[in-house]
């Protein structure tokens, strides 16, 4: 198996600037992707430093990721939410801000992920295109007690409130899941400025129509701004290739 990343981030149609924050590293074999929350001050502070200290933490320990990856990845997201944490309480203009973050690390044919709010993994498989992860946010709890119907979720005016997220407190819990890795298969991080803009069905055929990489990555931003573009848009495909195939593509920052 080898690994192909690409990424790609967007300002969209509608905000002046870009919160989200997204970061690959081919070597490692990890996708982490943050969206600043929406109504809290700093929001692209936030997203940007947790990538960054996820990606510092397992940089720094490599035994501990190849020993246990998923242990690994929740050490991560838990000193990247402490960093958000005292970050906002030593600055006075970053004060309440805070972020979502899904990440993905690659092991063999093994894939690990955490996420916290409401950025997800998605998985293309034999063209199957099905969430990996689950929202924390009130929509889904409000879809899981049915309380509103799936097709009424995209349109709510709740859809953007999140139950959990980075820096909001000194702890968090994030949700993490192992994943088997099939040869073929294609993973999407995606901030929710992607999914409100474009439905699962359209995502996929996206997926499935255009080259791996950076162009997939590019064609799934300009289909959400096309669709109107309403929040910031940023995408991190994973494609599991073949041995021999084209290493991964270069992410534009």
């Amino acid at each position: 198996m080898q690994y192909q990343f690409a990424c790609a981030t967007d300002v969209g149609r509608v905000r002046a600037n870009n919160e989200d924050a997204v970061l690959v590293d081919a070597h490692l074999g990890l996708a982490v992707l943050a969206d600043g929350m929406g109504g809290y001050n700093a929001g692209e502070v936030a997203s940007r430093l947790c990538c960054e200290v996820v990606h510092a933490t397992l940089r720094q320990h490599p035994h501990t990721v190849g020993a246990d990856p998923r242990q690994a990845l929740a050490q991560a997201i838990e000193r990247a939410n402490a960093a958000v944490y005292l970050d906002a309480l030593s600055h006075p203009a970053h004060r309440g801000m805070a972020t979502t973050v899904v990440a993905a690390l690659v092991r063999g044919d093994r894939l690990v992920v955490g996420h916290v709010g409401d950025s997800r993994l998605y998985r293309l498989r034999q063209g199957q295109f099905a969430p990996l992860t689950r929202d924390h946010s009130l929509v889904q709890e409000h879809l899981e007690a049915g309380l509103i119907r799936a097709q009424d979720a995209r349109v709510s005016h709740y859809r953007n409130l999140v139950t959990r997220g980075i820096g909001i407190a000194p702890r968090v819990d994030a949700d993490i899941a192992l994943h088997t890795v099939a040869v073929g298969d294609t993973y999407l991080l995606c901030s929710d400025g992607l999914t409100d803009m474009l439905t699962e069905l359209e995502i996929a055929h996206i997926l499935c129509c255009c080259a791996r990489g950076n162009d997939a990555a590019q064609a799934l931003i300009a289909a959400a701004n096309a669709a109107g573009g309403r929040d910031n848009l940023s995408v991190a495909l994973i494609h599991c290739a073949p041995d021999g195939a084209t290493g991964s593509a270069p992410c534009p920052r």
